[in-house]
């Protein structure tokens, strides 16, 4: 039980400590963001479950959420080539509001968003001079994560 305890604390962790780099630092999500914080929430419901649940139960609901983890890392990983210019994002929250074939100033007006939202190329750095953005950090995150989980669901499928 202590490791399914583990995954739901680490997969909990990573939505959380997004959702407080915007409260405390200021830090707008774009699109591609909030889409990396979902998979987690998944994991942590399956670790949460794994808690309750006994023996090889356990370690099928600890590669689930394995899965979930790696499964934001693939998300964080192609924000990464959208920050990097290597491919667009299909999100058409994603895009910088243009002036597009806009007609007038009234036209414009009326396609911007209702709330103001961050484009997804624009990389957020956390850290001044690490050249790691928060998309990238959560691609290692939701990578070593996901490891953990595979490990630990290893290990209680063989006790």
């Amino acid at each position: 039980m202590p490791s399914a305890i583990l995954i739901l604390l680490l997969s909990v962790a990573a939505p959380i400590f997004a959702i407080g780099s915007e409260i405390w630092w200021g830090l707008a999500p774009c699109a591609l963001c909030l889409w990396q914080r979902w998979p987690y929430w998944v994991a942590a419901g399956l670790a949460a479950i794994g808690v309750v649940v006994p023996g090889r139960a356990r370690s099928v609901l600890l590669v689930l959420a394995g899965l979930g983890a790696f499964a934001s890392a693939a998300i964080g990983g192609f924000h990464v080539g959208v920050e990097q210019g290597w491919w667009p994002s299909p999100l058409p929250g994603c895009a910088a509001p243009t002036a597009g074939g806009a007609a007038s100033i009234d036209d414009m007006m009326r396609s911007l968003a209702a709330a103001p939202n961050k484009p997804c190329d624009a990389a957020t750095y956390l850290i001044p001079g690490l050249p790691l953005s928060m998309a990238a950090m959560n691609l290692i995150y939701g990578l070593g994560l996901g490891a953990l989980a595979l490990v630990l669901a290893r290990r209680g499928a063989r006790a």
